[in-house]
């Protein structure tokens, strides 16, 4: 049965990807980005994502079943803040009550691998606390002060995603709305994100010794969208609260074979 989802990011890279699946499956796709999408709005402001999330209601007559929120910078600005969390997380409560109505409600975000490594502790606590001025002062903090700092800041705002969808998961007001709300986290997508990146031999050895990825190497966008259509599909029942770490091993590798560290009574 065809369903209308609203994905962000929707130009480039995995959202593009995801889009064209889900066009291809019979579904019908509003596409929010910059430029180039069917809603064209900056999500790094809070009149954007209003906006976003008003059209995303106009042009959906109202019925909105699954979203997939893309959208995100890898820079080492303050506006990164801004766009990879705020921009999923006041976009998302605004179609909360739209998603509520729907028979099947789904919706997935974009968290990384990079959400596993250092970060800005002060930044990340600041970001969970929805404190988006506190958070830019922070950011821009570690721009300023140099010294590899600002390099915290994509994962700090990752972190703080995946801890957003396990907070908000389990409420009444998505669990008890039957809304499945999940995180995936890419290792290394061949996306133009990344291209400058692995565009020579030096970069290519420094992302393999920081996201070791020992199945099959780099992602392409259409492993990771196959992925964030199962989430957001009626077949997803009860997968919630959970960041899939779609790495090629990478999370085995960084953080070994004992997660579940905590003493025993």
């Amino acid at each position: 049965m065809a369903r209308i989802y609203v994905v962000t990011g929707s130009a480039s890279g995995i959202a593009a990807a995801t889009s064209q699946l889900l066009i291809a499956a019979g579904h019908h796709v509003i596409g929010v980005d910059l430029k180039n999408a069917d809603i064209e709005v900056d999500l790094s402001t809070p009149e954007g994502r209003l906006e976003a999330a008003r059209k995303s209601i106009e042009l959906s007559n109202g019925k909105i079943d699954a979203v997939i929120a893309c959208a995100g910078l890898l820079h080492p600005t303050a506006q990164t803040v801004s766009v990879n969390y705020f921009g999923v997380t006041q976009f998302l409560n605004e179609l909360l009550p739209t998603l509520a109505k729907a028979k099947d409600p789904r919706v997935a975000v974009m968290s990384s691998v990079a959400s596993l490594m250092a970060l800005s502790s002060d930044l990340t606590e600041a970001i969970c606390s929805d404190d988006e001025i506190r958070a830019l002062e922070i950011a821009q903090g570690l721009v300023d002060t140099g010294g590899g700092g600002q390099h915290l800041i994509y994962g700090s705002t990752k972190r703080a995603l995946s801890r957003w969808v396990r907070r908000e998961s389990i409420k009444p007001s998505w669990a008890g709305a039957g809304i499945a709300l999940n995180a995936v986290g890419p290792g290394i997508v061949n996306t133009p994100m990344i291209a400058g990146m692995i565009a020579t031999q030096k970069g290519r050895d420094a992302l393999d010794v920081l996201i070791p990825m020992p199945l099959h190497g780099y992602l392409d966008a259409r492993n990771v969208a196959l992925l964030l259509l199962w989430l957001t599909s009626p077949e997803n029942t009860h997968v919630t609260g959970q960041t899939i770490y779609i790495d090629g091993g990478a999370d085995a590798v960084l953080r070994g074979e004992n997660i579940w560290d905590l003493e025993q009574a």
